[in-house]
């Protein structure tokens, strides 16, 4: 017999609808994809997030190195286009941020602050948020994936940017990307 909550009368279910639904359940859960991770399974190393229209996909990559200045590394892909930015995360003092920096072709070696700033698309502070809805700061690659990212001003920088307009991003991001998968 079943319970019926909402009533609190019980029902009984005839033993091939019993059958039908367990194997329904069952049949769903071997449908999940094999790689279903959360957020928290994955370090924010691996983590990849997407925004809500499906526009752009930010993939962290490890940077791997105890002496790099930086504590993530990342790319925002525009999607169905050819872009692709290169970001990175490091941490500042006085007040403790993740600070980030997204650039778009950017020249190698040495190069001056004027080249810099020409190539970047946006600065700022990157957060992370949990499954409630706390935000901090963004956490080192080796830490769990947050279950959001944050980088507050986005969707305006790249709608100001080289990288808008026709047959470039015709979608401003929003500025909170959500948890998508765990890359391998």
């Amino acid at each position: 017999m079943s319970l019926a909550i909402s009533t609190g009368r019980m029902t009984i279910m005839p033993p091939l609808a019993k059958g039908r639904v367990v194997g329904v359940s069952f049949a769903f859960l071997l449908a999940l994809p094999a790689a279903a991770v959360g957020a928290s399974d994955c370090r924010q190393a691996s983590a990849v997030y997407a925004d809500r229209d499906g526009a752009y996909e930010l993939r962290f990559t490890p940077i791997d190195s105890e002496a790099a200045a930086a504590s993530n590394r990342f790319t925002l892909k525009v999607l169905k286009t050819s872009i692709e930015l290169d970001g990175y995360v490091m941490p500042s003092d006085d007040p403790e941020r993740a600070v980030g920096i997204l650039m778009f072709k950017c020249p190698g070696g040495d190069v001056t602050g004027a080249d810099l700033d020409a190539c970047t698309i946006w600065q700022g502070t990157v957060y992370g948020a949990n499954a409630k809805g706390e935000i901090d700061n963004l956490q080192p690659e080796a830490a769990a994936a947050a279950d959001s990212v944050f980088l507050p001003g986005l969707g305006p920088s790249i709608r100001q940017s080289q990288i808008w307009g026709n047959d470039k991003a015709s979608v401003a991001p929003w500025d909170v990307l959500a948890f998508k998968e765990c890359a391998k």
